[in-house]
């Protein structure tokens, strides 16, 4: 396992109680995000075409669905979403009353744990979206999932800057 400087290889420390959490460059491109105790897996493809898109959002839900004052989420296609296990042990909570555009968001919680692990939202037709946090091999954090955009700036608290690099949008992104 490569050390956290060497940014160049996967980088899988333990984070909470998993540790079969896995980043396959060669084969497939597919990486796994689990949830704290490690109960619920999910494997996604790290690049198209089941990958989508990934973004940062700094809305007033997101301040409160994750506890923290922005999400890094990224977006897969639900074809090309696998639960490798724990599906049974997802708990469901939607909404629409807050969500921007009045689409319901349904968030995706491990039972044990309470880790969101995905949303998935009418305005997102046929695709969930993950959090970058629940990635196991934190070198996709730094690559492969690296936000594209930064959306909902108008609600980002002033203490915290945007993210270099990365187009900045006042509204929805999407």
């Amino acid at each position: 396992m490569a050390s956290h400087d060497d940014k160049s290889k996967p980088y899988l420390p333990l984070a909470g109680l998993a540790s079969d959490g896995y980043s396959k460059d060669d084969e497939g491109h597919e990486a796994t995000a689990t949830c704290y105790c490690g109960a619920v897996q999910l494997a996604f493809p790290t690049e198209g075409p089941g990958f989508a898109t990934s973004f940062i959002c700094n809305c007033t839900d997101c301040h409160k669905i994750t506890a923290s004052m922005f999400a890094s989420n990224f977006c897969i296609l639900d074809t090309h979403l696998k639960h490798v296990r724990g599906q049974s042990n997802l708990s469901i909570f939607s909404q629409n009353t807050t969500v921007h555009n009045g689409n319901t968001m349904a968030n995706y919680f491990c039972k044990s744990c309470g880790t969101l692990m995905y949303r998935v939202g009418g305005g997102f037709p046929g695709m969930s979206i993950l959090r970058i946090g629940t990635v196991d091999d934190f070198h996709l954090h730094e690559t492969r999932l690296r936000p594209q955009v930064e959306q909902f700036t108008k609600d980002r608290v002033t203490w915290l800057k945007g993210a270099e690099g990365v187009k900045q949008v006042e509204g929805s992104a999407f």
